[in-house]
């Protein structure tokens, strides 16, 4: 296992794993719900601005987490991630990762000048298959790239 390290807001990047994270939370958004594509549950979900002296970034929230939080409380993330959603960076608590409220931290003064989810990511495309795909990387043959026996019988050139 990767042993965490502590990280300022403004050097996190996309990708990053196993990270410590201080921060005070500037604001909560509203809370909205929504229904696991794995489960077909339905889970709560929100995003809070938090931020240090070097920037701010927005932290994805899912259920119980949201009930932690509090505006202009500061906190460390323990073991935490970052993604991009939406072309955009995306600090996470995640099932490995904790939040602990920091008695000592009132005095942090958050950068919202330095905004870094503001920043636009390409975001990987995953590859999904559709019906009739050759399915290069899955093999198969249905609807693969060579026609049809009849679609070769009406004269079309390959």
């Amino acid at each position: 296992m990767i042993e965490p390290q502590d990280v300022i807001i403004e050097n996190l990047r996309p990708g990053l794993k196993s990270i410590n994270v201080k921060f005070k939370v500037k604001s909560l958004n509203e809370e909205r719900e929504v229904v696991s594509k794995r489960t077909g549950e339905n889970l709560r979900v929100t995003e809070a601005l938090v931020g240090d002296s070097s920037g701010s970034i927005l932290l994805s929230l899912w259920n119980d987490d949201i009930d932690k939080v509090k505006e202009n409380h500061v906190y460390k993330l323990n073991n935490g991630y970052t993604t991009v959603f939406k072309n955009s960076l995306r600090l996470n608590i995640g099932k490995y990762g904790s939040l602990e409220e920091v008695e000592d931290g009132e005095d942090i003064e958050v950068n919202n000048e330095n905004n870094i989810s503001d920043k636009v990511y390409e975001q990987e495309r995953r590859y999904r298959p559709s019906y009739g795909d050759s399915g290069s990387r899955y093999g198969g043959s249905y609807g693969g790239s060579r026609p049809y026996r009849s679609d070769r019988s009406r004269g079309r050139r390959y």
